[in-house]
């Protein structure tokens, strides 16, 4: 059993029945392996939610590197938008399980400061760049509760308009 099929498993749970369900035992079972198998790799529920964070913050990074643009504000609006369009908004499902507890929160905190600061200073306009940052996050958390909301065409009107708001005006 890799750990990310246990992560997975762990994300369907919180999706599907939310953080009340996440137990070492459910999330074992959902995977198919026994609840040993699944503390060979994470020894506790902490280290659980923890594995869930970090690869979400690792994803997105990954994901912000691969995209097309020449400011990071360009890399983060193609990184959102696909993300949006793909299976990896269900990672923000860790934050469900993570909410109740401050320490397993903390490297999303700082990996949010980073995201919304980096490049911000190098960007020709700072201030319609976070403006675009900050309504990146609003369609994260919207498409994390209605992903049904944007179709295709919807998501493609709103990243050529936030794209829009990133050129500097004459």
């Amino acid at each position: 059993m890799r750990r990310d099929e246990l992560l997975d498993a762990a994300e369907e749970l919180l999706c599907d029945q939310g953080s009340a369900a996440l137990t070492l035992a459910a999330v074992a079972d959902r995977a198919g392996v026994s609840k040993g198998g699944l503390l060979y790799h994470y020894g506790s529920k902490e280290a659980l939610i923890k594995g869930m964070v970090e690869r979400l913050i690792e994803d997105f990074d990954e994901l912000v590197a691969a995209q097309p643009g020449e400011t990071y504000t360009e890399r983060y609006v193609g990184a959102t938008m696909a993300a949006v369009r793909s299976s990896r908004l269900r990672r923000w499902a860790v934050v469900t399980g993570a909410s109740g507890n401050l320490f397993l929160l903390q490297p999303l905190r700082e990996a949010m400061v980073r995201w919304h600061r980096e490049g911000l200073s190098e960007e020709p306009d700072p201030v319609a760049a976070q403006i675009v940052r900050l309504a990146c996050e609003g369609l994260w958390d919207v498409a994390s509760h209605d992903p049904e909301q944007n179709t295709n065409n919807d998501l493609q009107a709103l990243e050529t308009r936030l794209r829009a708001l990133l050129k500097p005006t004459a």
